[in-house]
């Protein structure tokens, strides 16, 4: 069986950490689900997956995608495989069946019927036929359902992945094997591990980090120690094939004694909790490697770790375990104190449900990843245990807000200077306007690579990524300097400054969920009110570069059909919809948009019959012919630069798909209307033959108002008409 196609499933958040994992198993990543990759090669990569991968739950082998429209084509399509290869007629099977749609709306009912379809196809004429087994069955059958159609596989894990043998006990709130290794993977303990790193964790519970952490350093196979898979029983396994695997697991594993030499260290208050994790270590095979003993936080010592530098990673308590949340501060502050006090020059890594207490532990975080912890939004935060990372209290130790050390007194002097010169003439400017959310900085000054956007009494501040020629840590330096002048500068409360490092971005990475505060609040735009969140999402719902196009929109409105493509938290639509349209559709593949749009629309009196918002994939949207009647007299069209979400049929370049998307949107548009098409690509090239086929006009200049004067080439943007009307 080569060239197989496999879906190998992980915990939410992991899927780009898995793709690489696959890679180098031996697998081909096509392409990233929703807590999954999908992937091609042989089986012995399917093998190899099942025993070496640290952060899958399970590896699915594919047999086949059926139509499931109806319950009778699925039963059909299920019929049709040939299970006389996979399954005897002696032999027990279980169905996994997840997934719903409008025909199957229930799990149980879904599972039944493919184990019809199966027992159907294996009946023999006297009557014998598979048994099903709820527990330990010969064959585990994956059925998964989306949009339709039903992948069917089998399930060559058996057990979740995750369950590696050694944890039959758990503490009182047990982090799952894989998702260790994940927050392990991005906290760079390889690296640190092949530099003779030590690993510490102060809060270990059952030992899960610590164990995951010394398996992966020592080279030891987190499949090596389970009793059974999936495949085992299954009748296209090739057991020379799984033989030759174990042995290379074990040869590996023999010659990871060698690094036996690093400190591998766990410790917890509750002494039931690290008979717990002792108990662990032993059933792991680490005793003598991996040390577990009781002590609290705050009588954290490294004196038994000969290493200069390593890793301190806990998962402290959030809430959940403790019940009582305002104890959590003091917990933070304690780590914070210990770390600081006897790991300098180490990295800490935590994994938090709760990162607003973060700042309690008096570094500032250089690196935050979103994870789940369960279905429970968490953040990994790294920190640099340094001086350029310390913060101190402001107003003294009790305030509760911390800010940076200041390492550079003169130049910090320099920035507050600027801010003020801009607050003074950009904020007149603003307050002119009737606008209450503006841009005040942005990389004015080479030292200080920050974009800083007012939105009434908040700041909001993304830090652009230094390039690989300034050092890391004078980044931070002058970072750290940035944010202790910021609040007094402007005038307001640290506790309402938020702070982001803005990266290149990739797909809708820039749309993602970053944290799961839910504070929103509601600024003013020419009259307009509009909801933002400055702490959820890289972007704030809110991309203030264009707010001379909404006015635009807003004063031409009246009376219009107005059409929003990728309408983001629905902007444009509220001017429109304030400007006196007749009626508007938006259209985002976004629910999350979706009813943010909505929300600004209500917000703003607009009827939800007269203004439509409604969740598509605009691609698909675009490519299927107009409605008889459906056309606009106003079209704004803002696509992403790039975008391959899950969600959309196709991939989005917006240099490669521009002239289709915009032919496909001037189709739309009715004979005297006009379309404004713009993007965010710096290197963009308008396709030429557009111009001969439309009346084109570039407006980008009008565009960019007072506050991006400075970055001109944040956008461009054009106005598009059909070639026989003229210009009014």
């Amino acid at each position: 069986m080569s060239n197989q196609l496999f879906f190998i499933s992980c915990p939410k958040g992991v899927e780009y950490l898995l793709a690489d994992e696959m890679a180098t198993l031996g697998l081909e990543p096509v392409r990233n689900a929703p807590a999954g990759v999908w992937a091609k090669g042989e089986l012995s990569a399917g093998y190899r997956a099942c025993l070496w991968s640290r952060l899958a739950n399970r590896v699915i082998l594919q047999l086949d995608e059926i139509d499931a429209g109806s319950v009778d084509a699925m039963y059909e399509g299920v019929l049709a495989v040939d299970w006389s290869q996979h399954l005897a007629v002696t032999a027990s099977f279980k169905v996994a069946f997840s997934g719903q749609s409008q025909v199957i709306r229930n799990t149980q009912f879904g599972a039944q019927r493919v184990k019809d379809a199966v027992v159907d196809k294996l009946r023999t004429a006297s009557g014998e036929r598979p048994s099903v087994a709820a527990t330990d069955p010969d064959l585990l059958i994956s059925a998964r359902l989306h949009r339709g159609r039903l992948a069917l596989g089998i399930d060559l894990s058996g057990d979740s992945l995750h369950k590696r043998g050694y944890r039959t006990e758990k503490g009182a709130a047990p982090l799952k094997e894989n998702l260790a290794a994940a927050l392990l993977l991005r906290a760079g303990w390889p690296d640190i591990a092949r530099q003779g790193g030590a690993l510490v964790d102060p809060m270990c519970g059952s030992g899960t980090l610590v164990i995951e952490a010394a398996m992966m350093a020592l080279d030891l196979a987190p499949g090596r120690q389970r009793q059974r898979f999936g495949f085992e029983r299954w009748l296209g396994h090739q057991p020379e094939l799984w033989l030759a695997l174990r042995q290379e697991a074990e040869r590996r594993a023999d010659e990871g004694k060698s690094m036996a030499a690093l400190k591998f260290a766990g410790f917890d208050q509750d002494p039931s909790v690290i008979a717990t994790a002792w108990r662990n270590v032993q059933r792991a095979g680490l005793e003598g490697v991996v040390h577990v003993e009781r002590r609290d936080v705050e009588a954290l010592e490294l004196d038994a770790q000969p290493s200069e530098f390593g890793l301190v990673v806990t998962n402290p308590p959030y809430g959940e375990r403790l019940n009582e949340r305002r104890q959590l501060p003091e917990l933070y502050r304690q780590l914070g104190a210990s770390v600081k006090r006897c790991a300098t020059g180490w990295r800490l890594a935590v994994f938090t449900g709760a990162p607003e207490y973060g700042k309690y532990i008096g570094l500032r975080s250089f690196k935050q990843y979103k994870l789940f912890n369960g279905k429970l939004p968490a953040q990994l935060l790294l920190f640099n245990v340094d001086q350029a990372s310390e913060m101190i209290p402001r107003d003294g130790a009790e305030s509760g807000v911390l800010l940076p050390r200041v390492r550079n007194p003169e130049r910090a002097a320099m920035f507050a200077n600027r801010l003020k010169k801009n607050l003074k003439l950009i904020g007149q400017w603003a307050r002119k306007q009737n606008i209450d959310c503006y841009r005040l900085y942005d990389a004015d000054m080479p030292e200080f690579a920050l974009a800083i956007d007012l939105y009434h009494d908040w700041v909001h501040v993304q830090e652009y990524a230094a390039p690989k020629s300034v050092d890391a840590r004078a980044a931070r330096d002058r970072l750290a300097e940035a944010l202790a002048v910021i609040p007094e500068t402007l005038g307001i409360e640290p506790d309402r400054m938020v702070c982001k490092q803005r990266q290149r971005q990739s797909g809708v990475s820039q749309y993602e969920k970053q944290g799961a505060s839910g504070d929103f609040m509601t600024v003013h735009e020419y009259g307009c009110q509009l909801r933002v969140n400055l702490k959820d999402y890289l972007d704030t719902g809110l991309f203030l570069d264009h707010r001379p196009v909404r006015h635009w929109i807003q004063q031409h409105a009246a009376g219009t059909r107005f059409l929003n493509l990728f309408c983001y938290s629905g902007a444009a639509s509220v001017h429109a919809a304030v400007g006196g349209a007749r009626r508007s559709l938006s259209l985002d593949m976004s629910n999350t948009y979706v009813r943010w749009a909505r929300e600004n629309l209500a917000l703003n009196g607009a009827s939800r019959q007269a203004h439509r918002v409604e969740q598509a994939d605009c691609l698909k949207w675009l490519a299927q012919p107009p409605a008889r009647g459906e056309e606009f007299d106003l079209i704004f069209m803002d696509p992403p630069t790039f975008s391959n979400s899950a969600r959309m049929a196709d991939v989005l370049d917006i240099q490669r798909d521009h002239g289709q998307l915009i032919r496909q949107a001037m189709a739309r548009l009715a004979e005297d209307g006009l379309l404004i098409f713009s993007n965010n690509f710096r290197r963009f090239k308008l396709d030429a033959e557009l111009e001969q086929a439309y009346s084109i006009e570039e407006i980008s200049p009008a565009t960019i108002d007072r506050d991006f004067k400075r970055n001109p080439r944040i956008h461009r943007c054009w106005q598009i008409r059909h070639r026989a009307v003229f210009r009014r």
